[in-house]
């Protein structure tokens, strides 16, 4: 079951869609494999997705900081993230890339917004012995270039809706879809990656919670640190 909520495009402010899927899968089989790095592999699999579905025209590009959207090769950056920022559980987990700059992205929308990938157990079938994961795609507070400014802005909306927005709910979806046959690609960089791939582990999930605590508190500096309660977001340069 695929849903879609576009909050409409402004004149002036960042745009939000959310896109949601939820998928039935055999428990045993998930319970199998699902670890922090298959998050990471999830996040992987995504940017493949947007090269296929572009037939190799665009590709994702990775540094240590960033990931880089890009037609064919740079200079020709259409979008840039910070590096991935990860909060994992047992039950569940979220990759958020916040949006930097790009060709796509107005100026006033430099450094605002986020593209993120959350993963939900939802609900369980003991007679099914299947399990339904609530899968979800939101782009936040995005100001898209293309929408313009003054009186261009009302066509630019326009132009908007029907071209950049309706692409990418179009490949989301289809990237949903892909996710019924668990076929994850392996990661990049592989910062999540157990000691046992594939098998859920106590001591993955903590790695990933002490990875957030290292971010969190070089993001605050000491002084902050000594002020501040403990931070609830989670990062890694991966995926």
């Amino acid at each position: 079951m695929l849903r879609t909520r576009d909050e409409g495009v402004s004149a002036r402010g960042g745009v939000t869609t959310v896109q949601s899927a939820e998928i039935t899968l055999p428990q045993a089989e998930l319970e199998g494999l699902w670890s922090p790095e298959y998050l990471e592999r999830l996040a992987r699999t995504y940017w493949l997705w947007i090269g296929r579905t572009s037939l190799g025209l665009l590709r994702v590009l990775y540094t240590a900081t960033s990931r880089e959207v890009v037609v064919l090769r740079r200079p020709l950056v259409l979008l840039r993230f910070f590096a991935p920022e990860y909060d994992v559980s047992a039950s569940g987990g979220t990759v958020t890339w916040r949006i930097n700059r790009g060709l796509l992205v107005a100026p006033a929308g430099r450094g605002e917004g986020y593209l993120r990938m959350d993963v939900e157990w939802r609900s369980e079938d003991p007679a099914t012995g299947e399990v339904t994961l609530l899968v979800t795609s939101q782009v936040a507070n995005f100001y898209p270039a293309i929408r313009g400014r003054g009186w261009f802005s009302r066509i630019g909306r326009i132009i908007y809706r029907f071209t950049q927005l309706k692409i990418h709910v179009l490949v989301t979806n289809a990237f949903f879809r892909s996710l019924a046959n668990l076929d994850l690609a392996p990661s990049v960089v592989g910062s999540l990656r157990g000691s046992t791939p594939g098998v859920p582990d106590a001591d993955e999930f903590e790695a990933v919670r002490r990875l957030r605590a290292e971010r969190e508190a070089g993001e605050r500096g000491p002084d902050r640190e000594r002020g501040e309660g403990a931070a609830v977001r989670s990062g890694g340069a991966a995926a």
